[in-house]
């Protein structure tokens, strides 16, 4: 029987510490530059955030190359790679399986700069009044 409670929709202490050791060695890798790939040679590309299913066996893994410039083609690059970089993550991150590597681009950077637009739009400033002055 599935739990209904809000703990059992978050992930697992252990789900988010393998999933941060899988984000920690997939940066050193790109950052040292041990796949060689022209693309991912240029382009220096931030890993925000990596989720990984309850089983450990696949690791999601959310790019951002710098500048959002050559998304598409970093994410084929990477992906082109992902044999490799499975391999390299696994003699580095000490686990019974090596996760599948599937690779997307994060967008949590353009949501929260619609965030940021909309709280300084006129229309909520309007609704939130005048600021009380200190006396």
């Amino acid at each position: 029987m599935a739990r209904s409670d809000p703990k059992s929709l978050s992930p697992s202490h252990r789900l988010e510490r393998v999933a941060e050791s899988v984000r920690h060695a997939l940066a050193d890798l790109l950052s040292r530059g041990d796949v060689v790939d022209p693309v991912l040679n240029k382009q220096v590309v931030t890993i925000p955030h990596v989720r990984m299913s309850p089983d450990l066996k696949l690791a999601t893994v959310a790019i951002m190359p710098l500048g959002g410039k050559d998304a598409e083609k970093t994410i084929a690059a990477l992906t082109l790679h992902k044999k490799e970089l499975r391999t390299l993550v696994a003699h580095r991150v000490n686990l019974k399986y090596a996760p599948d590597l599937r690779f997307v681009l994060d967008t949590s950077f353009d949501a929260q700069t619609k965030i940021d637009a909309l709280l300084r739009s006129p229309a909520v400033a309007r609704d939130l009044g005048p600021e009380p002055t200190e006396e």
